[in-house]
């Protein structure tokens, strides 16, 4: 049996008053955050994951109407059936399991499926499942079990005997239906791919059995829960199966089930369910594509054209010879072939280790076409040359909302051209319009930055777009172009860009319905551009900029539907950040007119979460530094008249907590900045402590953000202010070409502020910083004594041999991050030596005063770790206080729990001897030894 049933209807958690409690790591572990709610279309019923730092998660469900709770245990990623009557939520091994598991048997654990019906309260359960799906109208669900791993005596001899081994990719299993209204369950064997309709009526599958010789298509009739079959065969493996919205067509790839599937050519068949038809599809325009196993399908949202993907060739994965005699051992060429080896070229595309990491993806890389279901025409749309459609770049799936809605065009774009000047320049595009009718290009754009991406108008008229500065508007038929905001004194790139290259935008908002406007963000106010006159209406009449509010527009849809479109006079919900007191507000426009309303707006930070894709229902969190970010729902353009849904604040309040407020103060060269200070939880006025200084770059929006309750590579804010600790978190506003100067410059300056204020201790100041941070650390202290004690996580400490090194998670270099990236430096090595030089800490370490803890994961995949080691053989050379954390198989960011317990209690423990004093363990003054253990 796959499933058993359990009642729940387990209520909120309840947290008891008692005397406030201190917060240690114990505390941290247990508790719990919420995690990515969802609410029903019909915006009754609301569920979220709740995540504790440490442990197994459970997923809530609440009615909002009737409040009535439900909770599923070691439940995650809830998804909700469309009426909201039933909940799933995906069950992972539990913790317990994954911990004392061996690590060889880790990945074979299987995962299960919960199931609830809301209204009657039954949660079943399903284990060993791969997917689960509700169909549109969440009348019916398919749970697809995972390939049983065991094969009977009597498979494992009848498959040898006809001598195949069947790929992982070929095999199928049990898919069990269930119509959610009548209760009838139908279970179908050997199913490969499977795929609802949108109008909720049909369901398609493909079934394959190798082994005996059997391969089918098949439509299921989701009322009565029976399988028709459509096309069978002895010897043709089913690949990928569509239908049509409409439900009047349904197709599917096969190929020949003796060849490998690598190598396995696939065609395409279809079937007009109207005129009772199946047609093969056949390349009648000679044009040489063809079909392979990844070659996914997909129908329009109008059923006039099918999308599919396909590949200029399908060739068998290459084999290297086995040494299969003695003679073998001496033959030459049987010994090249056994080599082991990568050849870099200087011209090569991309570097190496770049084109290793992506070669997965290029290996099953596919080129849109489309298939015009009326005349049978296949068109390709993209190709070797323009090889990104309707995306920037390839995704796991080609078939976006907007590609899928498209009409006439759609946005290509390549990046073929640029991929050599990657290494030192960044991420470029070309960007073209794709004619889906002949599959005719044109480029509209060259050399674009990959992430400004151009917007299509709703009726294919417009392109919108951003270059250096300026907002332009592409006329599609008259091939014209129109500077939108040239005459404009408001500038449209990003004001706070400090990196040595051109300044993006603020972005986009959505298009109206009719192609007539079209919203565009400054760094404050909202835009309405006219598509024919090319006139700017500000939507927020200067209200932005006037009183430093940030507008945007809210939108929480799902990233599958199409973007947002407006229509005139609709009235708009926005959120405002307030630059000056890092408080938000929700707020109410009308398209086409000037002004803004107030709905709500304070000391807090608002996050719009979910909405309701029927019903006019918004979720949204509201959280302080010391107010858990609880959700709240309310109508759309209402916010302010609310129901808040949880109280996982409780949590907090039974804790000792600390208060947060902002600090303002100009640095020596007269630039005003902003930080925030976190006060401790027992803070006594007039009373000055000890502060941990923790910083990346632009802090102080996170005054009224909710502290992280975890323990990882960072100062959990909550524990080290239960301990008598300030947090000081300023901005740093970089200079291009001396980044650790201005660094230097921002901390100083706040922190001597901090000890004019009479708040922090002035020989009693640590500094911890990760990555980036982690740099600006290991810098500042070469500059300055004033840091008693210091951490950095991950630094670059010598940014001459960090030039050139690579970025082991994307195989990247990191050439571009120093001359036109976060590390600001603006000009290469060989341009600047001195620069790169004078910026590095390495070369500096004999002006050190500051007591050092480093900390590197061996696998870091973002910055080498031997660039902590070159800064630890400085010092230690030297004659320097400094220790080395060296976390062993562990990347960028602590992966590993032991291990983010381990540093945090590492970074507590270091503080609190330089700062407070303390006694000093022992791996602090005299190290550890190596020591090798043998685990049970």
């Amino acid at each position: 049996m796959h499933f058993f049933v359990l009642i729940s209807l387990i209520a909120l958690p309840l947290w008891g008053q008692a005397a406030a409690q201190r917060v240690t790591p114990s505390e941290i572990m247990g508790f719990e955050a919420l995690d990515k709610p969802v609410i029903s279309d019909d915006g009754v019923i609301l569920a979220v994951e709740v995540k504790p730092d440490r442990g197994d998660s459970h997923v809530l469900v609440k009615n909002i109407n009737t409040q009535q709770s439900f909770t599923l245990a070691g439940g995650i990623k809830p998804r909700i059936s469309h009426d909201g009557r039933f909940v799933l939520a995906e069950k992972p091994p539990t913790l317990w399991l994954l911990e004392t598991t061996p690590k060889a048997k880790k990945e074979k654990l299987p995962s299960g499926l919960i199931l609830l019906d809301t209204v009657t309260g039954q949660i079943t359960q399903f284990d060993d499942v791969k997917q689960a799906e509700f169909n549109e109208q969440g009348s019916s669900f398919a749970l697809w079990f995972n390939p049983k791993q065991d094969k009977s005596p009597a498979e494992d001899k009848e498959a040898h005997s006809l001598s195949l081994e069947v790929n992982e990719f070929d095999k199928g299993s049990s898919l069990l239906l269930l119509n959610l209204m009548t209760g009838q369950r139908l279970t179908i064997d050997h199913v490969s791919a499977f795929r609802f309709d949108k109008q909720g009526h049909t369901l398609a599958v493909a079934q394959n059995d190798i082994t005996h010789q059997f391969h089918q298509v098949g439509l299921v009739d989701l009322a009565a829960l029976k399988l028709q079959v459509v096309k069978s065969s002895s010897n043709k493996q089913i690949g990928h199966v569509a239908l049509s919205d409409n439900g009047q067509y349904f197709s599917w790839t096969w190929g020949e089930a003796e060849v490998p599937p690598f190598g396995r050519e696939y065609a395409l068949s279809i079937m007009d369910r109207k005129l009772k038809t199946i047609t093969l599809i056949t390349d009648a325009n000679k044009d040489h594509w063809t079909l392979n196993r990844y070659s996914a399908l997909q129908f329009s949202t109008d059923s006039q054209r099918l999308f599919l993907g396909r590949v200029p060739q399908v060739a068998p994965e290459p084999m290297l010879k086995s040494v299969a005699t003695q003679q073998d051992l001496f033959n030459i060429e049987m010994l090249r072939q056994q080599r082991d080896l990568v050849v870099w070229q200087g011209d090569d595309e991309r570097i190496k280790p770049h084109e290793i990491k992506e070669y997965d993806k290029e290996l099953t890389r596919n080129y849109l076409a489309v298939l015009h279901l009326k005349s049978h025409q296949l068109v390709q749309l993209s190709d070797q040359k323009v090889p990104d459609l309707a995306q920037t770049d390839l995704e796991e799936t080609p078939f976006t909302a907007s590609l899928l809605a498209a009409k006439r065009y759609v946005l290509a774009s390549s990046d073929l051209p640029y991929r050599k000047m990657i290494t030192w320049a960044g991420f470029y595009r070309d960007f073209y319009l794709v004619d889906l009718n002949t599959g005719h290009k044109q480029r509209i754009l060259t050399q674009q930055p990959s992430e400004q991406v151009p917007s299509l108008s709703p009726k294919e008229k417009w392109i919108l777009y951003y270059q250096q500065g300026n907002v332009f508007l592409y006329d599609i038929v008259k091939i014209k172009r129109f500077n939108l905001t040239s005459q404009l004194k408001v500038p449209f790139a990003d004001e706070d860009h400090d990196y040595p290259s051109n300044a993006p935008n603020y972005g986009f908002g959505p298009w109206l319905a009719d192609d007539s406007a079209v919203l565009v963000y400054d760094k404050y106010d909202i835009w309405q551009f006219n598509s024919d006159s090319h006139t700017g209406l500000m939507l927020t009449a200067g209200e932005g900029r006037e009183q430093k509010i940030q507008y945007r527009l809210v939108d929480v849809k799902d990233e599958t539907q199409l973007p947002q479109t407006l229509v005139k006079d609709e009235p708009i919900l926005l959120h405002g950040y307030n630059e000056q007191t890092k408080g938000d507000g929700f707020y109410v426009a009308k398209v086409s007119q000037k002004g803004v309303k107030t709905l709500m707006s304070g000391d807090y930070k608002l996050t719009a979460l979910a909405q309701s894709k029927d019903a006019d229902r918004l979720v949204y969190s509201k959280q302080r530094y010391d107010l858990f970010p609880d959700l709240y729902t309310s109508n759309m353009l209402s916010p302010q008249i609310n129901v808040k849904q949880t109280d996982f604040d409780a949590q907090k309040r039974r804790l000792a907590w600390g208060q947060a407020e902002l600090v303002h103060w100009t640095n020596g060269d007269g630039q005003p900045l902003d930080g925030v200070f976190i006060k401790p939880s027992h803070y006594v006025e007039g009373q000055s402590y000890p502060v941990i200084v923790y910083f990346y770059r632009f802090m102080s929006d996170r005054l009224h953000v909710f502290p992280d309750m975890k323990l990882n590579h960072r100062p959990n804010f909550a524990w080290f202010a239960d301990n008598g600790y300030g947090i000081f978190l300023p901005d740093i506003r970089f200079e291009i070409g001396r980044p650790g100067d201005a660094s230097v410059r921002a901390l100083t300056s706040g922190v001597q502020h901090l000890i004019d204020m009479g708040l922090a201790k002035p020989d009693a100041i640590g500094l911890q910083g990760h990555s980036w941070a982690g740099y600006q650390t290991a810098y500042v202290i070469t500059q300055t004594p004033l840091f008693k004690a210091a951490v950095s996580g991950a630094p670059v400490s010598n940014m001459t041999s960090a030039y050139s090194g690579i970025r082991h998670g994307t195989g990247l270099a990191r050439q571009f991050q120093y001359e036109t990236g976060q590390s600001r430096i603006g000009k290469s090595l060989y341009q600047a030596p001195l620069d790169y030089v004078e910026n590095s800490p390495v070369f500096y370490a004999d002006k050190i005063q500051t007591p050092l803890m480093l900390m590197f994961g061996d696998k870091d995949e973002a910055v080498p770790w031997e660039q902590g080691i070159e800064m630890y053989l400085a010092m230690r050379r030297l004659g320097k206080p400094v220790v080395f954390l060296q976390y062993k198989d562990e990347p960028h960011h602590l992966k590993k729990y032991p291990n983010k317990v381990d540093y945090s209690l590492r970074m507590m423990a270091y503080f609190d001897h330089y700062l407070k004093e303390k006694p000093a363990p022992e791996w602090i003054m005299q190290g550890e030894a190596y020591q090798e253990y043998q685990r049970d």
